[in-house]
C-alpha cells in the first residue's frame, strides 16, 4: 500500500533528530553530519511516493549507516590506537536544557561516554527505544533483530548502564563553578576540596596533538591538584566563557584568544562528581557552530 505523498521538506524536518542519533550513536557532529548527508542521499535516490512513513524510514536509515560506521574496520583501529581517554566532541546548547530536559540528559558527555560500553546494537536499541521512543517493531526493523530480542537487548544495556544517576541542571550551577574558579585563583586549596566530591572523576582528552592525563584523575586530592596546575599554566592569558557543553555548566577556556580547551562538569547541586576536559583541537572545529540537534 503506498502511502500519502512525501513532500520536499520531510527530510528538512526530521534532519534535528537524525542528527541527534547519529550523534548519540557515534559520539561526533563531523560523523553525524556524514551520516546524515549518506541518507540525504539515499533518500534523493528512493521512490519516496512508495515509502508510507518516511520518518520511520529515515530512522531505520540512519541507524543502519551508523551501526555501519560504529563496526568498519577503520574506526576500530582508529579508536584502538587512539591516546589517552576518548571523550566525545562537545557541542554548546544555546538554549537552556531546561525547555528539553529529557533530551539534555541524553547529550550529556556522561551519558555518551557510558554508551561508548555497548556495542553498536545495543547502542542503537536503547536510543532509539528509550531516547526517542520508538516502537519496538520499528526499532527490530532498523537493527535486523526481532521485537523480543530488541527488548532482550534494551533491558541488558539498562542493566549495564543502571550505575550513573542522573543529575539535573541546578538554578545555581553557574555559581558553583565560578566559586570553584575563584577557589583555584585564590590557591585555596581547602574551598577547592569543599567543591568537589570525594570520588570526582577527570577524563582528559587531548588525543595525539596535546598534552592531557593519559589515565583517569580520581579522588578530590588529585583532581583539585591537577585544576591548580591547569589554572597556573596559563594564569596570565587565559580567559574564561561559561558556557552549556552537552547540557551540562561548562568552560570555553581561550589562550591568546584561540580556544584551548573545553570543560563540563557533572554535579549534584553541591558537589562537582564529574569533569570532562576536551582539548584535542580535533574535536573543537565545530564550537562556532550553532549545535541544533534533538
Amino acid at each position: 500500500m503506498r502511502g500519502q505523498p512525501v513532500t520536499e521538506d520531510v527530510f528538512g524536518a526530521e534532519r534535528p533528530r537524525l542528527v541527534g542519533l547519529a550523534y548519540r550513536m557515534l559520539g561526533t557532529m563531523a560523523d553525524a553530519e556524514d551520516v546524515v548527508q549518506d541518507v540525504w542521499l539515499r533518500w534523493q535516490a528512493t521512490d519516496r511516493q512508495g515509502i508510507e512513513r518516511p520518518e520511520a524510514w529515515l530512522t531505520t536509515v540512519t541507524t543502519r549507516v551508523a551501526i555501519d560506521r560504529l563496526r568498519s574496520i577503520g574506526r576500530q583501529q582508529a579508536r584502538e590506537a587512539y591516546i589517552g581517554p576518548w571523550l566525545p566532541e562537545p557541542i554548546l546548547f544555546e538554549r537552556d536544557p531546561s525547555e528539553a530536559a529529557e533530551f539534555a540528559d541524553t547529550l550529556t558527555l556522561g551519558f555518551l561516554v557510558m554508551m561508548d560500553r555497548l556495542s553498536p546494537t545495543e547502542r542503537a536499541v536503547l536510543l532509539l527505544a528509550d531516547v526517542f521512543a520508538v516502537p519496538y517493531r520499528d526499532v527490530a526493523t532498523a537493527v535486523g533483530r526481532s521485537e523480543v530480542a530488541c527488548r532482550q537487548i534494551a533491558s541488558r544495556a539498562r542493566r549495564r548502564l543502571h550505575t550513573t544517576e542522573t543529575r539535573r541542571p541546578k538554578a545555581d550551577e553557574r555559581e558553583l563553578i565560578e566559586h570553584l574558579l575563584a577557589a583555584l585563583i585564590a590557591d585555596d586549596a581547602s574551598e577547592v576540596l569543599a567543591y568537589l566530591a570525594p570520588d570526582v572523576v577527570l577524563l582528559s582528552d587531548g588525543g595525539a596533538l596535546r598534552k592531557a592525563a593519559r589515565y583517569p584523575v580520581v579522588g578530590a586530592k588529585r583532581v583539585g591538584r591537577f585544576l591548580y596546575n591547569l589554572a597556573r599554566r596559563h594564569v596570565d592569558d587565559m580567559t574564561v566563557e561559561h558556557v552549556r557543553v552537552n547540557g551540562d555548566p561548562g568552560l570555553v577556556l581561550r589562550v591568546a584568544g584561540a580556544i584551548d580547551q573545553v570543560i563540563a562538569f557533572e554535579h549534584d547541586g553541591e558537589r562537582i562528581h564529574a569533569i570532562w576536559m576536551i582539548s584535542n583541537p580535533d574535536k573543537l572545529g565545530h564550537l562556532h557552530l550553532s549545535a541544533s540537534i534533538v
